[in-house]
């Protein structure tokens, strides 16, 4: 599957799991809408879901949480038993539409809604490769989550805001250059239409990374001399095979371990750490990497690598050093900082200062996962939509930068590989037989 002219796009199924920290018990009930005169106080947001995967579900819920109050007999869940035990007090904020290109992972998510009494009819229930486009023709939806495999992100999220749609778009942004363009160019069709577009690169929206990055920003640790960034960890979730299953089929089930699917992880995951670096650095010109594959289970983890360290460099001859792995048994470290003349920071809500002093955000923040939807759905209502597509377009770039200098061996420009016109995936978005892709190996990878 790829982000060529292609006939009807899947909408595929996301993780069954939502990180912890999203559905906590802390900060369960949120700051209410600032309403302004562009829309009045019980004016329904009304959502429709691409993507009925334990990430769009997530994502999904986290809307609601954003926009409501709700209340937990318990804490701890995870995002099945959320909706279990979860009551919705207030509604201005509906989920009113499913697509999904897999029935089961549609009525999942169906039944979880109906939990919450949002009970989506079967007309409104769309599963296929056109599913997002039946989705889109729904004229009264006005905000569309997209919560499919990012291989599926800029073709939905172009479609979405051709259609008048605000969109919350999970990260990354995409896969490959070609992707990385559509979601810049959706970007502007955005911009022209009044629409907003949001990004689950979800740490813009904490308020200790904005002040912190503020200061950084505004010289508080001078010149910056150096930076690194890391996204050390385990593996994740692994879906195997079923003897029913076509080997598309599974491999978009298990999209998170093929780079035509997910980008690998150093771009799927490791982009929050690098759209810090990007959102104080700027992006760099180019990349000298390593990487490889040495805990992977073979086919079950696809073709991805398991660990990449890179050298981002800067026109001004600034390096910037990435790490990130997914491996058992190993010392984890997930983080960013920067070294200036004056002081270094971890970005996130600490500074260092040369003579001993420093400072801290001591304020109340926020549960990012849910302020991601309240930004958004403030923005619109204030007739200022949020537009944060070059934002994330520009952080998977830094991802797909690394990863390629990485499969190559070989130093790789910025502005080279923004002109690459390689599109990943298979030619036809048929559920039956296709080739199982290779692991990159350096020197014989050609970069794109």
């Amino acid at each position: 599957m790829n982000s060529s002219p292609i006939s009807s796009p899947a909408s595929l199924p996301r993780r069954s799991f939502l990180s912890a920290s999203a559905w906590t018990s802390a900060a369960l009930s949120v700051a209410p809408f600032v309403v302004t005169s562009h829309a009045a106080p019980d004016d329904p947001i009304r959502i429709g879901l691409i993507g009925c995967g334990g990430r769009g579900t997530g994502a999904a819920l986290d809307a609601l949480g954003a926009a409501t109050k709700v209340i937990y007999p318990k804490s701890g869940y995870h995002t099945e038993d959320v909706a279990a035990n979860a009551q919705v007090t207030e509604k201005n904020v509906k989920i009113v539409a499913l697509a999904d290109v897999f029935k089961d992972r549609l009525e999942a998510c169906r039944k979880n809604l109906k939990n919450l009494n949002m009970n989506i009819p079967d007309e409104l229930c769309f599963t296929g490769f056109d599913a997002y486009q039946q989705l889109l023709a729904v004229s009264d939806i006005n905000y569309v989550i997209l919560g499919t495999p990012p291989h599926f992100h800029p073709i939905h999220l172009k479609a979405a805001v051709e259609a008048g749609k605000n969109v919350f778009m999970e990260k990354p942004g995409a896969v490959d250059a070609p992707g990385v363009r559509l979601v810049l160019e959706a970007g502007e069709i955005a911009r022209k239409k009044g629409v907003g577009i949001v990004a689950g690169t979800q740490r813009r929206h904490s308020l200790a990374y904005r002040e912190t990055v503020k200061r950084i920003r505004d010289g508080a640790i001078g010149e910056i001399l150096s930076a690194s960034c890391y996204w050390n960890g385990g593996t994740i979730w692994v879906v195997e095979p079923k003897p029913e299953w076509s080997e598309l089929e599974w491999q978009l089930r298990n999209w998170n371990y093929f780079t035509w699917s997910g980008g690998d992880h150093i771009v799927e995951q490791h982009v929050h750490n690098l759209d810090i670096m990007n959102w104080v650095l700027g992006h760099p010109v180019k990349a000298y990497a390593i990487g490889g594959r040495q805990a992977r289970i073979p086919k079950l983890q696809g073709n991805i690598y398991d660990h990449f360290t890179v050298e981002f460099e800067y026109a001004n001859g600034l390096r910037m050093h990435s790490q990130c792995r997914q491996m058992e048994g190993c010392r984890d470290r997930v983080e960013e900082r920067v070294v200036g003349t004056k002081g270094t920071s971890n970005c996130s809500h600490k500074i260092w200062f040369k003579d001993g002093t420093g400072w801290s955000f001591e304020g109340k923040d926020v549960n990012q996962y849910r302020q991601e939807h309240l930004d958004l759905i403030n923005s619109i209502r204030a007739g200022k939509p949020l537009n944060e597509a070059r934002d994330v377009a520009e952080s998977t770039m830094l991802g797909i930068l690394g990863r390629e200098a990485a499969y190559s061996g070989q130093e790789v420009e910025w502005d080279t590989l923004m002109l690459s016109d390689r599109h990943l995936g298979p030619e036809k978005y048929e559920l039956g037989p296709t080739p199982f892709p290779e692991v990159p190996v350096p020197g014989k990878h050609q970069a794109g």
